[in-house]
């Protein structure tokens, strides 16, 4: 490990240029929607060393590995299309790394894709302007048919109002200009969205729901949704594209 470690050192002191970035797809889904964002990221720095994928660490007294996560999950949630970038100490094939990991992921993560990215590239966090998202219920059951046949005159508001809650007060927030686009499927049991996730306007998919019922003046019960995060998307050259395609 020691070794490991020292080789990877001696590649960050010798110039940004030896590194491979890498973008990970990555879905989840199943009983590790319980596990939460920071031992998400505690969960693949070990799976780094395990696979034997050759992650670059940074320099100093106390190396780490170079990792950063696009958006953090919420708790509970499933998702398709989660990322994190990665800087490698030497040149990998891009399908081996995927083959790697995935022989030491815990059951309900799977590795979906991996891209080397130009050195240019943002990393992932910086990069995500909008997530779309698939809502159903719990139970099984469609979703009230007073919220389907209410969404067309929703989204015709001029805007959408909410009050959102943060660590220092209470802000009034229109969330209309993010909300891309929203629908139900025809069968009913599920709601598809597409927000606005930049972190300048960044909309939870359950703030829209709720604020579908309230529009329809239906009791809201968040325990009763389950919230699937399809993918994450970057703006590249003015077209909201998924981060793994940039």
């Amino acid at each position: 490990a020691v070794e490991r470690e020292a080789s990877a050192l001696e590649y960050v002191l010798t110039g940004d240029d030896l590194f491979m970035k890498v973008r990970i797809k990555f879905s989840k889904h199943g009983a590790v929607r319980y596990i939460g964002h920071l031992d998400i990221m505690r969960y693949f720095q070990k799976s780094m060393r395990k696979s034997g994928v050759d992650i670059a660490y940074s320099t100093g007294y106390s190396p780490h590995q170079i990792m950063s996560f696009a958006q953090p999950l919420g708790v509970g949630m499933e998702s398709d299309g989660e990322y994190l970038d990665i800087e490698m100490a030497s040149e990998e094939n891009c399908e081996d790394i995927r083959r790697k990991l995935n022989s030491v992921m815990v059951p309900g993560i799977v590795i979906e894709n991996v891209v080397a990215l130009p050195d240019n590239a943002g990393n992932a966090m910086a990069s995500v302007a909008a997530a779309k998202y698939k809502i159903s219920l719990k139970s099984g059951d469609c979703f009230n048919l007073a919220l389907i046949d209410a969404l067309s005159g929703f989204l015709d508001q001029n805007e959408i109002i909410i009050t959102k809650e943060t660590k220092k007060n209470t802000l009034i927030v229109d969330i209309k200009p993010g909300i891309y686009e929203a629908s139900f499927d025809e069968s009913g049991l599920f709601f598809t969205c597409f927000l606005d996730a930049s972190s300048g306007g960044n909309i939870k998919a359950i703030t829209v729901i709720k604020a579908l019922c309230d529009y329809c003046k239906i009791e809201f019960k968040p325990l009763d949704y389950m919230v699937c995060r399809l993918d994450t998307y970057a703006n590249k050259d003015g077209a909201l594209v998924p981060l793994d395609k940039v």
